[in-house]
């Protein structure tokens, strides 16, 4: 059999910035208090009836779904899972009554008990929001039908941030913008997207950094609008951004100082004995600018997408047996970057 490949070891559509696409959905259980105010036995029948509502779902995704619950998730595996994007920093801050389904391909995850009763997220490749949003609707379509999630005529889904009252929905796309970000446009750009309900934040989102040029671009507003116009909305302003990039960085990839930069960080990453993460991020970074470019040509997104999740910290110690130091660490993840660049 062979091995499935994860969301993140693909390139999608627009692959050349948009380097994924994700669908969430915020929903909440009628008659029960909001997380911030549930008991031990609240939170435990919440995690049961989702469970339940998963496993005996009408559609096939549902039922292939994988749950684990978060107390029998160690350290490591749980900040991993915030590394591939599976689920938010501030859901493994708290374990105590909360629990996660994921798929195989780690395309699905949803989170029960994080700020909402539940979250369902679709992780796709490149700009696939339509995809993306098609696949979250059967999912939740699903659990409606027996968990019956509390909606208000007026306000739509309810919410425990008001800011996701309507729709509950965030679309949004993991944009990799080197060149506008050299530019020192992005604070402008920001506060530009702000107006027009969308915005733009670091690689995991609310209150991270951008690390290696990875942004995330999301819609504000979930009221007063439809899950159509919303996704609409966002896939228009991310093409605008996406051709802005383009151009940013056509010019920029005639100056021979940052062609020596995106060389020289080829050679380092095919020849390193040591890599910290910082570093190997903004050399990965340097080296997919190169492809998008066209300054390299015998190295793929498919490696740089994959290298950029697979030697994170905690999901390089998970995938090579346990707890590392971080100088074990930094010696194993420039031996795996030389290894999977060996052949590019």
């Amino acid at each position: 059999m062979s091995e499935i490949k994860k969301w993140y070891e693909k390139q999608g559509p627009q692959g050349d910035v948009v380097i994924s696409t994700r669908i969430r959905l915020a929903r909440n259980l009628p008659k029960i208090p909001f997380p911030a105010r549930m008991s031990q036995e609240q939170r435990q029948a919440v995690e049961k009836a989702v469970k339940k509502a998963v496993e005996h779902g009408s559609a096939a995704i549902a039922q292939s779904l994988h749950y684990r619950a978060m107390e029998d998730v160690t350290q490591t595996e749980a900040i991993s899972m915030v590394e591939r994007h599976l689920v938010s920093p501030d859901f493994v801050t708290q374990s105590k009554g909360r629990a996660i389904l994921t798929a195989a391909d780690e395309s699905i995850s949803i989170m029960i008990n994080e700020e909402d009763h539940v979250r369902m997220q679709v992780m796709m490749e490149g700009m696939n929001l339509e995809k993306a949003y098609q696949i979250a609707s059967v999912l939740d379509d699903s659990l409606n039908s027996s968990l019956h999630f509390a909606f208000h005529k007026t306000l739509g889904y309810l919410t425990q941030c008001p800011t996701n009252l309507g729709t509950g929905m965030r679309a949004s796309l993991m944009l990799h913008l080197p060149a506008l970000q050299e530019s020192g446009t992005m604070n402008r750009i920001a506060g530009n997207l702000s107006k027009l309900g969308l915005t733009l934040r670091g690689t995991y989102g609310e209150g991270s950094n951008a690390v290696g040029a990875l942004y995330q671009l999301s819609n504000q507003v979930s009221l007063g609008l439809s899950e159509a116009e919303a996704i609409a909305n966002l896939s228009t302003i991310a093409m605008q951004l996406v051709e802005e990039e383009r151009k940013a960085r056509q010019q920029l990839a005639q100056d021979v100082a940052k062609q020596d930069m995106i060389f020289r960080s080829v050679a380092i990453l095919k020849s390193a004995r040591v890599l910290t993460s910082e570093e190997m991020m903004q050399f990965l970074s340097n080296v997919r600018f190169g492809i998008a470019a066209g300054l390299i040509t015998d190295i793929s997104y498919d490696a740089v997408n994959a290298l950029m999740i697979q030697t994170q910290p905690a999901t390089m110690s998970l995938l090579h047996g346990g707890n590392l130091s971080a100088p074990e660490r930094d010696v194993l993840r420039a031996k795996m970057v030389v290894e999977a660049l060996a052949s590019k």
